[in-house]
């Protein structure tokens, strides 16, 4: 181990308190996360040429899109998180599982819930749904990169023990220094997914319907992986059977669905 580790900057998990009412960096990556991917949907579904038809939503649209997302993220990731991490501790104290304000918020839950509010949009509008979902998949790693920020300012959902150069000690992980593996997650989740995906819609990706959702769950079930071995499991559930994560897990269905989207994509005409 090496004597000397990066200290945790102790940020202040409350960004703004106005007497009781206290609002925190997690609740405004979410904000945040919600607000540029409902402004950038808008820009590309204006943009009729990326799609090489009419894109699947107008304006209003739009709107009723980030607010039909939002409810995907926040029932579906919150049931997800009691359903597959804590179902004990849930099922001993069920009122618990309304407290979101306590924390705990499944990605592959919220994925769910996306795909189930997308398909009620798309009913709405008579909207292409695999067209929806694939603006959904472009603007989504905006939210987890603010999402994964959130995580490291909270000091949760640490990574593992290791003696790298730029590991942190943090203040509820004991004595060892751990990867910053929310750091990492954010650059693979977020920043690259977000790069891929945005220049295989300005080579014409929107043309078929499919392809940057089967891009987006193959990646980020193939980076999901990769950044499990440095995070470290939740520990009401530890590792599974042969080192593997519940994280790990539950990102190979989505690896093969995205490799369904694509091979679907590939035989649609552009």
């Amino acid at each position: 181990m090496p004597v000397l580790a990066i200290p945790f900057p102790e940020i202040d998990p409350v960004a703004i308190a106005i007497g009781p009412l206290a609002i925190r960096w997690y609740a405004l990556a979410y904000v945040l996360g919600l607000v540029i991917g409902w402004w950038l949907a808008r820009e590309l579904c204006r943009r009729e040429r990326l799609w090489g038809r009419t894109p699947p939503l107008d304006d209003n649209g739009v709107d009723d899109f980030l607010l039909y997302m939002a409810a995907g993220i926040v029932l579906g990731g919150r049931l997800g998180y009691v359903l597959f991490y804590n179902p004990a501790y849930y099922a001993a104290n069920p009122l618990e599982a309304l407290s979101i304000w306590h924390g705990g918020m499944s990605f592959h839950g919220g994925l769910v819930g996306c795909i189930l509010a997308l398909w009620a949009l798309s009913r709405r509008y008579k909207a292409n749904l695999l067209a929806l979902f694939d603006l959904a998949a472009l603007v989504t790693p905006v939210g987890l990169f603010f999402g994964r920020i959130a995580n490291f300012v909270n000091g949760e959902l640490w990574g593992r023990v290791t003696d790298v150069p730029w590991a942190m000690v943090f203040p509820f992980a004991g004595p060892e220094p751990r990867h910053p593996s929310q750091l990492y997650q954010a650059g693979l989740e977020g920043l690259v997914l977000f790069t891929i995906l945005i220049m295989a819609v300005r080579a014409g990706a929107f043309r078929r319907p499919g392809l940057v959702s089967g891009l987006f769950l193959v990646l980020y079930g193939l980076f999901r992986i990769v950044g499990e071995h440095f995070r470290q499991p939740d520990v009401q559930i530890g590792f599974l059977a042969g080192g593997l994560t519940m994280g790990m897990l539950l990102s190979v269905p989505m690896i093969l669905l995205g490799a369904a989207f694509l091979l679907h994509a590939r035989r649609t005409p552009a």
